[in-house]
């Protein structure tokens, strides 16, 4: 295979908030910001077609909300994902990338509304597509709302990149003796209850055959590596 031959046409790179805080824990690193876009970036050089999903994680979290309304607290999160989703675009767009935020929540000063010809218009035109606002609905995590995106866009596979290096039968930060799988089927994520996305999400990904690769960001250079099929973290297909 060639060093620098994409195994995949259109990928859904799903982040979370907290890869974009650096170590800091909670709100924007921008060297962690623009060195993460950069990465992509040569992805899209190779002519990969990319959608990313960012969570909120890293300004905030509906479950730590307490006694709030849950709708509310939700409806905070999706907020939060579109500050990521423009820290995103403003480090493309300073990389010379053409990249565009769509929101399930319509904010049109802010971003462009989803639909689904709009973003696959941006795709085949060369421009990162950044989906903000996950599904636009409270009670459906961000995981949800990459499962959606990717089965409305005919994605090929979702990148899932996480703190861990795979899928294991147990916590590895708990189990020093936990098992990583390198591959599964989307039957074994339920069955197992494995904690690869929530169970929504992965129940869409086998309803509509979408392959889910799950790797860690501690090297930002797996994003690359994955497009280009090497052999990192656990594939669910």
């Amino acid at each position: 295979m060639s060093a620098q031959k994409p195994v995949f046409k259109r990928v859904l790179l799903k982040l979370s908030g907290e890869a974009l805080s650096g170590e800091k824990g909670s709100g924007l690193d921008f060297d962690v910001v623009t060195d993460v876009c950069r990465r992509i970036k040569e992805c899209a050089d190779l002519g990969v077609q990319i959608a990313i999903v960012v969570g909120g994680g890293n300004f905030w979290r509906g479950r730590s909300s307490g006694e709030m309304d849950r709708t509310r607290a939700d409806h905070m999160g999706m907020l939060a994902t579109t500050i990521n989703s423009l820290a995103l675009q403003d480090a493309f767009e300073q990389l010379d990338v053409d990249a565009r935020v769509l929101t399930a929540i319509e904010m049109r000063e802010v971003a462009e509304p989803f639909t689904k010809s709009r973003a696959v218009t941006h795709l085949n035109e060369g421009k990162i597509v950044i989906f903000g606002c996950g599904t636009g609905c409270p009670f459906f995590s961000t995981d949800t709302a990459a499962a959606l995106r990717a089965a409305e866009i005919g994605a090929d596979v979702i990148f899932k990149a996480t703190n861990v290096d795979g899928v294991y039968d147990s916590d590895p930060k708990k189990n020093p003796d936990a098992k990583k799988f390198d591959k599964l089927t989307h039957h074994d994520v339920l069955s197992l209850n494995l904690n690869v996305m929530d169970m929504t999400a992965a129940s869409l990904c086998q309803d509509n055959g979408i392959k889910i690769l799950v790797f860690s960001m501690k090297d930002p250079d797996n994003i690359k590596k994955a497009m280009l099929g090497e052999n990192i973290g656990t594939l669910v297909e």
